[in-house]
């Protein structure tokens, strides 16, 4: 292929119909991409702790984060189909989810078990809160097909927030 040739293409237009304003576009697809990067970093941060779990509960939460990682990235094609379906852009790099992503990294060496639980916790009631305000926007721009997913994406959220607070819940037995 000719450079010429690549770079015309390069600068195409995507250009998907949609009966969406520009403006809506915009910020829809800005904010899913925006959450599309608090995704992957959540994915990473549970998959982190799940490779690094230690401790006697070990089995039950290295099984837990497990299956909430899956969980967490099995929205991330839906997220950025989702902006293009509105005729927008989404991430296309490790570079763009850095600096679009909210969720803050966790490097530690060593993190408790209970640490990563009340964390993760945390992660994932900020995510539902931002799922919300994205759910106020779709509103405002009447884009119920986006509400729908997210509705969806909140009830998951909240449901990992149940799980890691019940996980790290110290409620004295009686005998």
């Amino acid at each position: 292929m000719k450079a010429d040739t690549a770079k015309s293409r390069r600068k195409a237009a995507l250009d998907t119909p949609s009966h969406f304003s520009d403006n809506a576009i915009k910020d829809i697809s800005g904010a899913l991409s925006a959450l599309l990067a608090d995704f992957f970093a959540l994915y990473i941060k549970t998959k982190n702790f799940h490779w690094h779990m230690s401790g006697p509960n070990f089995r039950d939460y290295h099984l837990l984060l497990d299956e909430q990682s899956e969980q967490i990235f099995a929205a991330t094609d839906d997220i950025a189909e989702r902006a293009r379906k509105l005729g927008g852009t989404t991430i296309r790099s490790i570079g763009q989810i850095n600096s679009q992503k909210r969720i803050l990294d966790n490097d530690a060496d060593f993190v408790t078990p209970n640490d990563m639980l009340a964390e993760l916790r945390d992660d994932n009631l900020q995510l539902a809160d931002e799922l919300r305000q994205l759910h106020d926007l779709c509103d405002e721009h009447g884009d119920v097909a986006t509400a729908s997913l997210l509705e969806n994406w909140i009830d998951e959220a909240e449901r990992r927030v149940w799980f890691l607070f019940e996980s790290t819940r110290d409620i004295p037995h009686r005998a």
